[in-house]
């Protein structure tokens, strides 16, 4: 583990206990745990930071695959290519993420919180029911293509993968967001392990820091789900778009001003 203060460890442990109770219920807890690396190990490489990242949010997404793949029950013919691909797909684009200068980083993190920040503002009331778009081989050709794009995005940058899987299988393929919601999960576990197992062969991770942060995303997705039946996702969501937009302007302040 890096040489930093208990209080940055603590800030980075509430980090990941509060992405993954958000992307528990929202999704999009990337967009949240990300960023507070980003502050809290300002040193480290962007591989680093992507790697480690990428250790602790499989934690929390491993536990929301499971439930969703005993209780949903999604169709292996869509979910298998959809996340064998999309594993493929951040392999590769953790290969482009490991020659990203950290000067390159921040900004593009920025601008990515600001595009999804926006989206979730503004999502649209999609996914009520389930009425694919495409049939047979198309539907899985355009499954495979969801996984590959979304996968390499994931895998060269990271935030917000969840929320695009879902948006993906929703508006493109034609899926409810329940059903989007558990194959995102699933394709999310193979772009993680797909990234990792590249990362992990360019010595990159923070092993320690990513299995500590691990167990707090795990709790804070176990918790998430809790209150989603509690208090809805409308509270939850308006408190992911107060987070994120603090965030926002803390790393615009970087960018912008800290030089």
């Amino acid at each position: 583990m890096p040489d930093i203060s208990l209080w940055t460890l603590l800030f980075l442990v509430i980090a990941a206990f509060a992405a993954g109770w958000i992307d528990a219920v929202v999704g999009g807890g990337g967009l949240l745990q990300l960023p507070a690396m980003l502050l809290g190990l300002p040193n480290a490489s962007p591989a680093q930071i992507l790697s480690t990242n990428k250790i602790s949010s499989l934690c929390g997404t491993t536990t929301s695959a499971v439930t969703f793949g005993v209780k949903v029950r999604p169709d292996k013919k869509t979910v298998l290519p959809l996340a064998l691909l999309a594993g493929l797909g951040a392999a590769t684009g953790a290969l482009v993420a490991t020659k990203i200068p950290m000067s390159w980083f921040k900004p593009i993190v920025l601008v990515l919180l600001v595009v999804v920040a926006i989206y979730t503002a503004m999502k649209p009331s999609l996914g009520a029911r389930t009425a694919l778009r495409f049939d047979g081989r198309d539907h899985y050709l355009a499954a495979s293509g969801v996984g590959v794009l979304i996968g390499f995005y994931d895998g060269a940058v990271g935030p917000g993968t969840g929320s695009f899987l879902i948006f993906a299988l929703v508006g493109l393929l034609g899926y409810n967001f329940l059903q989007a919601s558990a194959k995102a999960k699933i394709a999310n576990v193979a772009t993680n392990l797909g990234a990792i197992l590249v990362f992990a062969l360019h010595g990159a991770p923070l092993w320690g820091l990513g299995l500590i942060m691990g167990a707090a995303n795990m709790l804070g997705g176990l918790l998430g789900a809790r209150t989603a039946v509690a208090r809805g996702s409308r509270f939850v969501r308006v408190i992911f778009l107060v987070v994120v937009s603090a965030l926002i302007l803390r790393l615009a302040y970087d960018v912008f001003l800290g030089g």
